[in-house]
């Protein structure tokens, strides 16, 4: 086993038990600072908008500014950014019919993957593939044959279609990963490679592959809180006898809150629900005359183009109350944006321990391969502002 990814995982489970009091609790739930009259609570509250603002955006700036309260998170490195890597490719320009079906910055994380990952000539399979950009990349940049798996049959279709025009050597099999016995798509003689399959999907396949002895895995997680149970089932030994115990659904979306590749309208949408959520708990709690906070299901972002009342109405439904008639709107968005501006602060403190979370989360998946006889390599692929899902697990066996 290597005492690097073990030493690196129990430097991070330390930092984040001694911590967890700075990151394990949910914002909305407070209506001040969670910390008493301390230093960091004093120096939240000096912090103006402006300098609110920067320390959001500038995950650096954020660490030195806070690192007279943490020094330790200065000490944790990220891990290695490696150099591209065109060796396996035999076609690196990019043909104009490639671009036409991939969306933002997909084509560049693709591409990105594509050279970081091992490189050989076994037959490749595409986890939870969605269309099959990624795979179809290999077949045209590698001659690789690929098998790429994936539930939804319009895209397994829409796929298809899309590799027999290109006659690329890229077969479709339409299958739910979860609730099917995946392992029959698995074999020894394969590489597996998964670009940003979300929660169980991923671990399913880490699973799954380990017990076939699949030779390579290439995965990049992502979105570690969608799993089915309600708290965490760690993976590695490491992790199972962890300082934090078993991490709750809602924790594990820290690992996943920061945004870089949102555009400015889905930006400035996400700012909007968030505040309309918060001054519709302020109407909640004031006319309910309760103190606890209550959640609220998830909306499509158009509603935060409308009125706050009409959203506040639904939420009311949700919660089977009555809005007095004579609510004045305009003073419980003013609560809003006061209630906004602390959970910024709160926010600032928890986004320290955001990177942490998501490595630990990631060398528990290493460690399990390396428990089942992987040797293993963790690695950026990308750069952070291509995407915030920037690490890679690279595992074989001889």
């Amino acid at each position: 086993m290597s005492r690097l990814l073990s030493e690196q995982f129990l430097q991070l489970d330390l930092l984040l038990a001694r911590y967890q009091a700075f990151w394990r609790f949910s914002p909305f739930h407070f209506s001040e600072l969670p910390w008493g009259q301390t230093a960091l609570a004093a120096a939240l509250q000096q912090l103006g908008t402006e300098q609110n603002e920067r320390l959001e955006l500038d995950e650096s700036y954020r660490r030195d500014y806070f690192s007279v309260f943490f020094p330790e998170l200065n000490q944790i490195s990220d891990f290695e950014r490696t150099s591209f890597n065109n060796t396996g490719s035999i076609h690196t320009e990019l043909p104009f019919w490639f671009s036409r079906d991939i969306k933002g910055r997909k084509l560049e994380q693709i591409q990105a993957f594509a050279t970081q990952m091992q490189q050989g000539d076994l037959p490749v399979l595409e986890w939870c593939a969605g269309k099959g950009h990624l795979g179809r990349w290999l077949c045209f940049s590698q001659e690789r044959k690929v098998t790429s798996l994936e539930w939804q049959d319009v895209l397994c279709a829409e796929g298809q279609l899309l590799a027999g025009q290109l006659k690329l050597s890229q077969h479709f099999i339409q299958a739910d990963v979860l609730v099917e016995e995946t392992a029959k798509h698995l074999n020894t003689d394969q590489q597996v490679v998964a670009l940003h399959a979300c929660g169980d999907l991923h671990i399913r396949l880490l699973q799954q592959a380990s017990r076939v002895g699949t030779t390579q895995l290439d995965i990049v997680p992502c979105c570690y809180h969608l799993i089915a149970t309600e708290q965490y089932q760690a993976l590695s030994i490491q992790a199972q006898q962890s300082r934090l115990g078993p991490l709750s659904r809602d924790e594990l979306k820290l690992a996943v809150q920061a945004q870089v590749t949102a555009g400015e309208r889905i930006t400035r949408l996400r700012q909007t629900e968030v505040l309309w959520r918060l001054a519709y708990q302020e109407l909640y709690q004031a006319v309910q005359k309760v103190k606890d906070y209550r959640p609220l299901s998830s909306v499509p972002k158009h509603w935060f183009s409308g009125e706050f009342s009409a959203f506040a109405y639904w939420a009311a439904s949700e919660h089977q109350w009555q809005i007095p008639v004579d609510t004045n709107w305009q003073y419980y968005l003013q609560l809003g944006q006061q209630r906004h501006a602390l959970v910024k602060k709160m926010q600032l403190v928890r986004s320290l321990f955001r990177p942490l979370l998501e490595q630990w989360l990631v060398l528990d998946r290493a460690l399990f391969l390396e428990q089942q006889g992987y040797q293993v390599q963790v690695k950026q692929f990308c750069d952070y502002q291509l995407t915030p899902r920037n690490l890679m697990i690279s595992a074989s066996k001889s």
